[in-house]
């Protein structure tokens, strides 16, 4: 659209042109979707406090640590799958089964608690298919996003926002559950959180997707050990996505695996256990935060500001280490929750709409793997080097490193000049 120039007449000066207008994100198919996740976050978020409190009451924290120990493990050996068979039967047929599977594991353990103490092989095995189940599940959240949502990035800010009042409504819901009523019910209602999640799922209606090129996917026929091989061609590909992993790696061991037991050892010793909890939901009042900053900044380079962002989780682990005041450490959980938040949206954004629809869940697991193994790596290390340094000295490490990655992050070219794909 052009219009006359008044100060020269006859001479037509171009006007810039007018921002794209927003797509519509609230459809059927996002409707559903979001109603999916949304459940079986609560759902989820509802799980580590029964288990500490259930489990813990039995079987002590040995018993809590294996339990715990199991799903992350079975998660981490069998995500890789989880993406290969995203991609060859459809994202949402594996997230259904994934739930129903779920369904199962936690109405079988609501079961065993209302009627006495459940045996210890129980709690175990069913541990261990519920963490193969997610290792189903998760790799098609991702794509699962850009079927059902037009603008990928307003799309996962909401669900960011979801995921945040799950982790500020769902322990509280589990402990006065628990206090009230019993175990029982906190499975009984997380398992009626999988059966809706699978019902929304399987209403979800998406469009056949376009044949693949030839060299960008799987063929018919391609083995299980192809279609790996293909995953991790098309990952290692993607500098800006290795390098980010990497990364997440380092900052899984030495930041995200152990501020949690270390942060709940200091603020407790020092400022009491409600004062932990308190921190815990400005972490998640932030996370809010950086979920509805998402959902209106539309950065020209995601990963850039993304990585930025991740500075300033250092507030996060720096005033833990310094022992800081009550409203400063507040001040500093819901700046670290907001970074986080904003962090995980930009990032999620880029993964989907830059990574072709046909390889993009085996690449999701493998990031998946990459970013939780440095994090169960760091948990698993915190107790024994809490035994050979000062858990305050180690949070003063885990700030620098937080510093450190985020200007390796920008340091990355591939990640620095990475560019907002269009919707």
């Amino acid at each position: 659209m052009t219009t006359t120039d008044r100060s020269r007449p006859g001479q037509r000066t171009p006007l810039p042109d007018p921002p794209a207008p927003r797509l519509p994100l609230w459809e059927r198919r996002f409707a559903l979707y979001f109603t999916a996740r949304a459940v079986s976050l609560l759902g989820d978020a509802m799980m580590p406090v029964a288990t500490a409190l259930a489990v813990g009451a039995l079987y002590g924290v040995l018993g809590v640590g294996l339990v715990l120990g199991v799903w992350t493990g079975t998660f981490v050996l069998l995500v890789l799958f989880g993406g290969v068979f995203a991609d060859r039967f459809g994202a949402r047929r594996m997230m259904v089964g994934a739930d129903l599977v779920r369904v199962g594991t936690q109405g079988a353990l609501a079961v065993a608690f209302f009627t006495g103490r459940p045996p210890f092989w129980l709690l175990v095995a069913m541990a261990a298919l519920a963490g193969a189940a997610v290792a189903m599940f998760l790799p098609g959240v991702n794509g699962m996003v850009p079927l059902v949502a037009r603008e990928p990035q307003r799309a996962n800010a909401v669900l960011k926002v979801a995921d945040a009042f799950a982790h500020l409504l769902g322990p509280a819901l589990a402990g006065l559950l628990i206090t009230v009523t019993g175990a029982g019910a906190v499975y009984a209602i997380d398992a009626a959180t999988f059966l809706l999640s699978a019902l929304c799922l399987a209403l979800v209606r998406i469009a056949p997707a376009a044949p693949a090129a030839p060299d960008s996917g799987r063929s018919g026929g391609s083995s299980l050990r192809a279609d790996l091989r293909q995953g991790w061609r098309e990952f290692r590909a993607r500098t800006w996505m290795w390098s980010v992993i990497l990364v997440w790696m380092v900052c899984g061991v030495l930041v995200f695996g152990p501020l949690v037991p270390l942060g709940a050892a200091l603020i407790g010793a020092r400022l009491g256990p409600d004062a932990y909890g308190l921190a815990v939901s400005f972490l998640g009042a932030g996370t809010v935060l950086g979920g509805l900053l998402a959902l209106r900044l539309r950065p020209a380079r995601p990963l850039a500001a993304g990585a930025a962002a991740v500075g300033l989780y250092t507030a996060l682990p720096l005033c833990v280490a310094l022992g800081a005041d009550l409203p400063v450490l507040l001040a500093g959980h819901a700046l670290g929750g907001a970074a986080l938040a904003f962090w995980s949206v930009m990032w999620a954004t880029s993964v989907q709409t830059h990574t072709p629809p046909e390889v993009l869940n085996r690449v999701t697991a493998y990031e998946l793997a990459g970013s939780v193994s440095g994090i169960a790596l760091g948990q698993l290390l915190a107790g024994p080097a809490a035994a050979l340094a000062a858990p305050h000295h180690l949070l003063l490490l885990a700030a620098a490193a937080c510093v450190a990655g985020c200007a390796a992050l920008l340091a990355v070219p591939a990640v620095r000049t990475l560019r907002r794909a269009a919707p």
